[in-house]
């Protein structure tokens, strides 16, 4: 029962009674989660270099991308492991994305194999794990890596929807606070935030110039700073404008605030990711985490990873199909005699969409091994490790992507009138 039930005995005796759906989502991040730190473990340097002793790890490595060479195996393990550390992830949430395919509700018997089974589910995904560990070098490494990056990107995007979603969301719930309670509060509340947001940008974009640009050199650093500078000051006027608070009462700066920091956050992290001078590129024989190499030129080192889930909007949680705040009381008998349990809360409906949660997921590990990698990729000669410009580029156009998104949210009451919009 343990092992098959819907909820397994440590959530059950230790936590009180919750929705299936709720241990469900719990349990398959922590999936995520392991995952992650197996493949953090595993390009931690003295790791790596004991990954040549697993069986047949290193072996069908004569050809590597597809090339003959005699590149040293054990110099290339890192980055093999953590790409089919991320294929397995990827495989496993892609196999119940497809399982799950117009699932409605907890009758269907497929929702049992979602809410349950948790131990075989950890058995399938060790024996994909293991599986990966054994796929030819060949070309997979090169092929991957652009599978790596259009999930990175369609990650990102999802995580703009979501931003731009929340920032709407507060400024319109603080804006209702006003109106009922202490408005002098409420609105001194958004200015403070708003000049916090707007400060800290102003001080990030000082700080990109100084440490990212060159006065003989750094073109690159400049122009994309520049552009996203002078496109985060066109949102913020136009959040303003009289025919904008006229059709969005709601609108401000509290908003474009929020857009421009994050906008600058990731101008930063893809001029992190610009590549190196061919003579500080990462040798395959280094560490993978970036800590033993260094990023000449303009450019600093690759951030850290970030994953953002902020929104309550009704629209987005039909997308979604999250559970509303507050709503789905347990049923009578849902903690008899004291005693803590799941309880089914999906009978007439699901209350988020199965195979939208495990293509988030798949998106998510893609996204996380890239980042792990630093998004690095053998060069022809199999001996240097270099950042493409791919990886740039995926971060700027995000970056617009998210202010042109959050600039058709002002515009589109205007440009569609006949729609509602509130």
């Amino acid at each position: 029962s343990c092992l098959c039930g819907s909820a397994p005995c440590l959530l059950c005796g230790c936590c009180p009674s919750a929705k299936n759906s709720t241990i469900t989502r719990f349990l398959f991040t922590i999936f995520l989660f392991l995952g992650t730190l197996v493949s953090i473990i595993m390009i931690i340097p003295g790791v790596e270099k004991e990954l040549h002793k697993l069986p047949g790890f290193c072996e069908g490595s004569v050809s590597v991308l597809g090339v003959q060479t005699n590149v040293d195996c054990s110099s290339f393990l890192g980055h093999k492991a953590v790409y089919r550390m991320g294929f397995a992830m990827a495989a496993f949430f892609c196999l119940f994305a497809v399982l799950m395919v117009c699932v409605r509700s907890s009758k269907d018997p497929r929702a049992a194999l979602q809410n349950g089974f948790w131990f075989f589910k950890f058995l399938v995904l060790v024996g994909i794990t293991v599986g990966a560990f054994y796929i030819p070098d060949g070309a997979f490494t090169s092929v991957w890596f652009y599978f790596g990056v259009v999930g990175s990107f369609l990650f990102i995007l999802i995580q703009l929807v979501l931003l731009i979603d929340f920032a709407h969301s507060w400024s319109q719930r603080w804006l209702h606070n006003a109106d009922e309670g202490s408005a002098k509060g409420w609105y001194a509340a958004l200015c403070a935030v708003t000049f916090v947001f707007y400060a800290a940008s102003i001080a990030a974009v000082v700080l990109l110039y100084i440490y990212y640009t060159k006065p003989e050199g750094c073109t690159e650093g400049k122009a994309f700073i520049s552009i996203n500078l002078i496109l985060c000051l066109i949102v913020s006027v136009v959040s303003i404008l009289p025919k904008i608070q006229e059709a969005q009462p709601h609108s401000g700066l509290l908003q474009a605030s929020l857009i421009t920091l994050y906008t600058i956050y990731v101008t930063w992290s893809a001029l992190a990711n610009v590549p190196s001078k061919p003579d500080t590129a990462l040798g395959l024989g280094e560490g993978w985490m970036g800590q033993e190499h260094s990023r000449g030129g303009c450019f600093g080192a690759d951030p850290s990873a970030r994953s953002l889930r902020s929104s309550d909007h009704p629209q987005v949680n039909k997308l979604m199909l999250t559970e509303e705040s507050g709503a789905g009381a347990g049923p009578a008998g849902a903690e008899e005699g004291g005693v803590h349990r799941a309880y089914d809360n999906e009978q007439d409906g699901v209350s988020y969409n199965y195979t939208f949660f495990h293509l988030c997921l798949l998106l998510a590990t893609l996204y996380i091994m890239m980042t792990l990698t630093n998004w690095y990729r053998p060069d022809e000669s199999l001996q240097v490790l270099r950042s493409p410009w791919t990886a740039v580029w995926v971060k700027i156009c995000s970056s617009w992507a998210g202010l042109l998104l959050y600039l058709w949210t002002l515009v589109a009451p205007l440009v569609l009138p006949d729609r509602d919009f509130s």
